[in-house]
């Protein structure tokens, strides 16, 4: 093949591959509204609010990790759950993710009033409704995962809440805050990455695998290219917080500077920072292939993978 065939291969396949990822993207979309209207009994400025944070744009990418993972184990295995079911917990994913997006954003935390291109929950609706908007998405999803994780169910509640928990992600946000101006060391950037932005992407990976009817042994595998995963994820974060503009970015850029975030980016400078990003990409993305089967459903996923350190946005 000659190099100019190849390049136009490699060109279609990455435009199939982002038609595939958009795809599923709205029907996750359309899997959340539908999920946030069945609910009755919901104050209509409360469920207003919610709707302003997890319908108003956004990567989606933890559920289509889950859906991902879930279709790549399916593919050769006899799956716990249909794939409809799989949905549903991955829009109570999702409803989880998005309650932290609004926590976050508050002024007691990063004080941020834009988010996914849009003012953030609380400038729209005031702190009170939006950090109960956020308590009532974290209710929900995990409600959601209840219902629809099948035999898993126990497995997929706990696992989420420990990814989410004081030893998870609301640990990783106390010693973010903790650390704010601070010195710091690379390792410490690294737990604290770990906490509040890996543990959860890796959850979504296992989730998927265990959801598809995934080994024990798959699943652990599949979790621990995930946590190398979300390390690169939050490492290109920081990056782009340099790098990018508020148009790119859809959230404020600069922020992580301006506030002595405990980033890679302080801590060693842009080039390493890079370096390392690239290197917990990469080992991420050799950990995800070695732990499933081959074929298009393996590749899809890890295309996505691809994309979490790889970006621009």
């Amino acid at each position: 093949m000659s190099d100019a065939a190849a390049a136009e291969l490699a060109r279609r396949l990455r435009s199939e591959w982002q038609r595939d990822f958009q795809r599923e993207a709205r029907s996750v979309e359309r899997a959340l509204s539908q999920c946030l209207k069945q609910e009755p009994g919901v104050p209509p400025v409360l469920r207003q609010a919610m709707a302003h944070s997890l319908l108003g744009g956004g990567k989606r990418l933890r559920p289509v990790l889950l859906l991902w993972a879930y279709d790549a184990v399916a593919a050769r295995r006899r799956p716990l759950v249909a794939r409809e079911q799989a949905l549903v917990a991955a829009a109570g994913l999702e409803m989880i993710h998005t309650y932290s997006l609004i926590h976050d954003d508050l002024p007691a935390m990063d004080d941020d009033v834009l988010r996914r291109g849009r003012p953030t929950c609380h400038v729209v609706f005031g702190e009170a409704t939006a950090i109960l908007a956020g308590d009532g998405l974290q209710a929900r999803g995990f409600g959601l995962l209840a219902a629809a994780g099948g035999p898993a169910a126990g497995r997929l509640v706990a696992r989420v809440a420990s990814a989410v928990g004081p030893a998870g992600m609301v640990g990783g946000q106390q010693c973010d805050l903790e650390a704010e101006g601070q010195s710091v060391t690379a390792a410490a950037v690294r737990r604290i990455h770990l906490g509040k932005t890996a543990r959860l992407l890796a959850a979504a990976l296992a989730a998927g695998a265990d959801l598809g009817g995934a080994t024990p042994r798959t699943v652990a595998a599949v979790e621990a290219a995930g946590l190398d995963l979300g390390l690169a994820f939050q490492g290109a974060d920081d990056l782009l917080d340099v790098t990018g503009t508020a148009g790119e970015l859809g959230k404020t850029a600069g922020k992580d500077a301006a506030a002595g975030k405990a980033t890679w980016v302080r801590v060693e400078g842009l080039a390493a920072a890079e370096r390392r990003t690239r290197r917990l990409g990469e080992k991420g993305l050799a950990g995800l292939a070695a732990a499933l089967p081959p074929g298009p459903d393996r590749e899809r996923l890890t295309g996505l993978g691809a994309m979490m350190w790889r970006r621009d946005r």
